[in-house]
């Protein structure tokens, strides 16, 4: 048995149509031992088994009330202990952002955070994010400091530095890239939250997990890096390697990793 396990996470852009371009196949084949999926846009019942109910896999689904609309999901190929819902306010938890699971000594927290666009894509909806956010760091900081081993993981919808989108320059007043919304995850980060991928690459550029739809976008690797795992003081002890999967596609966003030594369960 490997020492280390991988968990992964990953923004499905609607997780019915990621299973139509093999998302069943590439679950199977990832190697990982944990994958948090994120934007699925469907309820259980929706699903059919193989995205479901996949041999091999433990799942659970929150779904947001308003139909084919945010969700998230988690596949385990272990059971967990505990896993619990949203963060106890329903601004949050109608909208099916979060999910936060226990194994052993290890808490997963799955998040798909809001995008600060509002419906014409003007920023109106920056001050939910931000609350969310700091909904969050509340809720998880008394854990935080106490030392506990946690992964806060999943579309972030925020890239924190200038190395971390293609055009800096051009979207300074983008959604994602604003001057508050930058603040708020480099709070997290100053509070003792790592950011796994830039631990390990701390000056790799050219590295993103989101492209725009628009027509060849992707190829020519105009993107943001938005979607993170964040690791705890408790966690980062036993984080061994960090990822970006720019190769796997069936999203506009890609998988984004960790290698971390078993020994996080305290099995």
């Amino acid at each position: 048995m490997s020492e280390t396990v991988r968990i992964l996470s990953w923004n499905v852009n609607g997780l019915r149509a990621a299973g139509r371009k093999g998302f069943a196949s590439w679950l199977d084949g990832c190697g990982a031992e944990l994958v948090a999926v994120q934007e699925v846009r469907a309820r259980r019942d929706q699903l059919e088994s193989e995205l479901a109910t996949p041999a091999g896999w433990h799942t659970d689904f929150v779904a947001a009330e308003r139909r084919g609309y945010s969700g998230v999901g988690l596949f385990a190929r272990r059971p967990w202990s505990r896993m619990d819902a949203g963060l106890d306010d329903p601004r949050f938890d109608a909208e099916g952002r979060l999910q936060r699971a226990s194994f052993g000594d290890l808490i997963i927290v799955n998040g798909y955070f809001p995008n600060g666009n509002g419906t014409n894509r003007d920023n109106s909806r920056i001050p939910y994010k931000l609350d969310f956010y700091r909904a969050l760091f509340d809720h998880l900081e008394t854990e935080r400091a106490a030392g506990r081993a946690i992964l806060v993981m999943g579309d972030f919808n925020t890239a924190p530095h200038p190395i971390d989108l293609a055009r800096p320059a051009a979207n300074r007043a983008t959604s994602g890239f604003t001057d508050e919304e930058r603040a708020e995850l480099i709070r997290w980060h100053d509070a003792g939250w790592l950011d796994t991928f830039r631990h390990f690459h701390p000056d790799r550029a050219d590295v993103y997990s989101w492209w725009s739809q628009r027509f060849g976008v992707r190829e020519r690797n105009v993107g943001w890096r938005i979607d993170h795992i964040l690791a705890s003081p408790g966690a980062q002890p036993f984080l061994r390697a960090a990822e970006v999967y720019v190769d796997v596609h069936g999203s506009d966003h890609c998988p984004v990793g960790v290698d971390i030594d078993r020994a996080v369960f305290g099995d």
